[in-house]
């Protein structure tokens, strides 16, 4: 089991003994994503890495903003309300964001260590750029960093 799981169990622990329902329903649910991920990439009997979840993470992380932009435009404040708690519950399990000026190094190293100069490159300086963050930056940041510098 990877820490990030381990850590899972034991705040969906924490949440039952405070009663704190929606941290338990996130967490339940983040767990549940995590396991049908497993299921998908390894088969029945298997748990997802540390990298590989936190993908799960950005991913509902990304559900639950959709949702807040979708509350928020129909003027449902008490829904997006929710899911910015949701949000903020979820953030917990990302590693630490990486600082802008790093990144912006790292990007300029990729595109120069892979000798990328127009758009069309974009592909294989994100997949390594995604390998080297570990999920310290979403993908929306990398891609805009890149694209800012390929012409």
């Amino acid at each position: 089991m990877s820490t990030l799981s381990a850590r899972i169990v034991e705040d969906m622990k924490t949440a039952m003994r405070a009663k704190d329902t929606v941290a338990l329903n996130v967490v339940r649910a983040l767990k549940s994503a995590i396991k049908y991920a497993a299921i998908e990439k390894l088969g029945a009997d298997s748990d997802l890495d540390d990298p590989d979840a936190i993908i799960v993470v950005r991913r509902e992380i990304k559900k639950r903003q959709d949702s807040v932009q979708s509350y928020e435009s129909a003027s449902r404040q008490d829904l997006a309300d929710v899911e910015k708690a949701e949000i903020a519950v979820l953030e917990k399990y990302l590693p630490a964001a990486m600082d802008a000026g790093d990144l912006i190094k790292l990007v300029e190293a990729v595109i120069a260590e892979t000798g990328a100069t127009t758009k069309k490159d974009m592909g294989k300086v994100m997949k390594i750029l995604q390998e080297r963050t570990a999920g310290a930056a979403d993908n929306k940041t990398l891609s805009a960093e890149v694209s800012k510098r390929l012409s």
